[in-house]
């Protein structure tokens, strides 16, 4: 498979070692520095959102800002993490569309307004994956629809509740530690 246009590796051979579900595994050979030819392996992955949900609280001092975070069983680690919702895009499924249908299943909530917060990548070393951040207000329940694989609660926390997670190095997760500072950066937590 050739190189794409303006890419600073002139592949010259690409395989798939494995295709998976949601990700392959392939092997990839380049023409380094120097005319060396250069393989590496790495995961291909369809790219994937991570939601900051917000749910405004009318009380007696005033509204509140609550970050919805979720409790979820990650088999690779293996250990329940705290995350922000997230999941992988379907096949060209446009990102906005799959930050409202994962933020539904996870958490339970549907979103009137879900506004862009960014993009980055999640690991260059050793994936394409693109992460697609966005923040979701207008907060209504309509009830977790989970996969039958995933073993996820979701935890409304007042955001300063959040952020002492994160000083006590509780969120471990780098999806979730960079959407919340993009979500902080911009107003919204």
């Amino acid at each position: 498979m050739p190189s794409t246009p303006n890419s600073p590796f002139p592949v010259t051979h690409r395989t798939t070692l494995h295709k998976g579900a949601k990700f392959d595994y392939e092997e990839v050979t380049w023409t380094g520095d120097g005319g060396v030819a250069v393989t590496r392996q790495f995961v291909r992955h369809g790219g994937a959102v991570v939601i900051v949900p917000v749910l405004e609280r009318a009380g007696p001092q005033g509204t509140t800002r609550e970050v919805v975070l979720i409790r979820s069983r990650r088999m690779s680690i293996p250990a329940d993490l705290w995350e922000l919702p997230a999941g992988t895009r379907e096949h060209e499924e446009d990102p906005r569309e799959c930050a409202a249908r994962e933020l539904e299943e996870e958490t339970g909530f549907s979103a009137s307004t879900i506004e862009p917060l960014g993009t980055f990548h999640t690991s260059p070393g050793m994936t394409n994956e693109l992460m697609h951040a966005f923040v979701a207000t207008g907060l209504t329940s309509v009830g977790q629809r989970l996969e039958a694989d995933e073993g996820i609660t979701a935890h409304p926390m007042p955001v300063a509740d959040v952020w002492r997670l994160v000083d006590r190095g509780e969120i471990m997760d780098a999806k979730t530690l960079a959407a919340l500072l993009l979500a902080q950066r911009r107003g919204f937590i």
